[in-house]
């Protein structure tokens, strides 16, 4: 049985791309579909090594506290953990959901997709 804010997640994201054509949001969609354990998870030293300030990351599942973040980056994701949070709250990054990233219109080129 599938957490259904995740089975909405998912049919917006393939919907999404269905209507565009772009393929940022199939991938993240097939991302998510898969079993709980297979998912990505991503730390935040993770991010901070590849992206600069000013950049949108896209992460299809959790986002985990450990390491550090220098600068300031939008973090797109399905879940965080709470030291996550806040350690990007400190460097005046911005923490959204998958479905408000799609929303905001933002090219798709202008986002990295991190596994």
């Amino acid at each position: 049985m599938m957490n259904p804010e995740l089975k909405k997640t998912i049919y917006t994201l393939k919907a999404a791309s269905r209507k565009s054509g772009d393929s940022i949001w199939r991938a993240l969609a097939d991302e998510l579909d898969k079993p709980k354990r297979r998912r990505t998870t991503v730390n935040l030293s993770r991010i901070n090594r590849h992206t600069d300030a000013g950049d949108i990351v896209a992460v299809p599942g959790k986002v985990l506290a450990a390491g550090s973040l220098t600068h300031p980056v939008t973090i797109a994701s399905y879940s965080f953990s709470e030291g996550a949070q806040e350690k990007v709250t400190r460097a005046e990054g911005r923490i959204i959901s998958l479905i408000e990233l799609m929303d905001e219109g933002i090219e798709p080129s202008k986002i990295r997709l991190l596994k």
